[in-house]
C-alpha cells in the first residue's frame, strides 16, 4: 500500500511539474496574444470609430441620417426580425430531434444543419439565384405570377435564413444532450401534456443556450454581406442592407459616411459581446449555484 502511495505522489509531482511552464514561456505566450489581439482586433475596431467620428459628432450623425442610409438600416432590422424567429423554431425543432431522440437520418440531419458553415456565403447566394433567377428552375413560374424574390426582399431573406440556419440549433444541441431526457420523462410520467412538458421542463433546462443562439444569429444576420449581395442586387433605398450601404459608400469616397453605418455594426458586435459575456457570467453563477445546493452534506446523527 506504502509503495502505491509512493508511487502515485511519484506520478503527481511529475505530472504537475510537466504542466508547469517556465515564467519565460508564460509571458512569451501572453505576450503574443496581446500583440495579435491588439494589432488584429482592437485597433482596426478602434480606428472605425475614429474614422467615423473623424469630421465631428454632427457630421457622424448627419450621415446617419441620410435618406438611403436609414432606409439600409430599416431593411437590415426587418430582414433581423423575419430570419431571427425562422431560424429560433427551426433550431429548437432540430435540437429536440437531434438530442432526444434516435431514428434513421440522424447524422444527416446533423450534417445539413452544419452545411452553412461549409458552403462560401456567395456560392450560397448563387444558389438561390440558379432557384428562383429569371433563368432558374423556378424562374418562369414566379415570374407569370408576378413574384420577385431575387433583386428584392425574399431573396435577401431567404439567404440570411440560410446563412444563419445553424446557430441556435448548435447551441442547443449540446445543452439538451447534457440535460437527457430523464425530467421530460418524469413530467410525463406524473401526467404533464407534451406542451407544458416543453414550456416547464425542456426550455427553463435550455433558456441560456437559446439566449446565446438567438443573439449570434441576429448578429450575423445583420452583418451578412456575401449572400445578400449576390441576391439582392445593391439597391439603394430598396434592397441595400447596412453592410452594403458601407461598401457602397466607400466605394463613392464617402469614407465618413462608410465608416458611421460601419461604427453601427461594429457597435453591434461589441454589444453582442457583451450580452454573450454577461450570459456566460449567470449562467456559470447559477451553475455554482446548483452545485452547492446539491453538495449540503448531511445532518448529523445524534443518535
Amino acid at each position: 500500500m506504502a509503495g502505491y502511495v509512493k508511487t502515485k505522489r511519484g506520478l503527481t509531482s511529475a505530472s504537475r511539474r510537466g504542466s508547469d511552464e517556465s515564467p519565460f514561456v508564460k509571458w512569451l505566450l501572453i505576450s503574443v496574444a496581446l500583440i495579435f489581439s491588439i494589432v488584429f482586433l482592437l485597433l482596426p475596431l478602434v480606428n472605425v470609430f475614429a474614422q467615423a467620428f473623424s469630421k465631428g459628432i454632427v457630421y457622424y450623425f448627419k450621415a446617419l441620417a441620410d435618406p438611403d442610409s436609414w432606409s439600409a438600416m430599416k431593411l437590415t432590422l426587418v430582414v433581423a426580425a423575419i430570419t431571427v424567429p425562422c431560424n429560433v423554431i427551426f433550431g429548437i425543432a432540430a435540437a429536440w430531434a437531434v438530442a432526444k431522440f434516435e431514428f434513421r437520418g440522424k447524422s444527416l440531419l446533423t450534417t445539413l444543419i452544419d452545411l452553412p458553415f461549409a458552403v462560401s456565403p456567395v456560392v450560397a447566394g448563387l444558389m438561390y439565384v440558379l432557384l428562383f433567377g429569371m433563368q432558374g428552375y423556378f424562374g418562369s413560374w414566379l415570374n407569370d405570377r408576378d413574384i420577385k424574390i431575387i433583386y428584392a426582399v425574399p431573396g435577401i431573406v431567404l439567404a440570411t435564413i440560410f446563412i444563419t440556419f445553424p446557430f441556435v440549433a448548435r447551441e442547443l444541441i449540446p445543452v439538451m444532450q447534457a440535460t437527457g431526457t430523464t425530467q421530460e420523462q418524469a413530467a410525463l410520467t406524473l401526467g404533464a401534456s407534451g406542451w407544458k412538458t416543453f414550456w416547464y421542463v425542456t426550455m427553463p433546462s435550455v433558456k441560456w443556450g437559446l439566449i446565446y443562439g438567438i443573439i449570434l444569429c441576429n448578429a450575423r444576420a445583420m452583418g451578412e454581406f456575401g449572400a445578400v449581395s449576390v441576391v439582392s442586387a445593391g439597391v439603394i433605398g430598396e434592397s441595400q442592407t447596412m453592410p452594403l450601404r458601407v461598401e457602397q459608400l466607400y466605394k463613392e469616397y464617402n469614407a465618413v459616411g462608410a465608416f458611421a453605418v460601419a461604427s453601427l455594426l461594429a457597435l453591434l458586435a461589441l454589444v453582442t459581446l457583451g450580452i454573450k459575456t454577461w450570459l456566460e457570467y449567470r449562467a456559470q453563477k447559477e451553475e455554482e449555484a446548483a452545485q452547492r445546493a446539491t453538495d449540503v452534506p448531511p445532518a448529523e446523527n445524534h443518535f
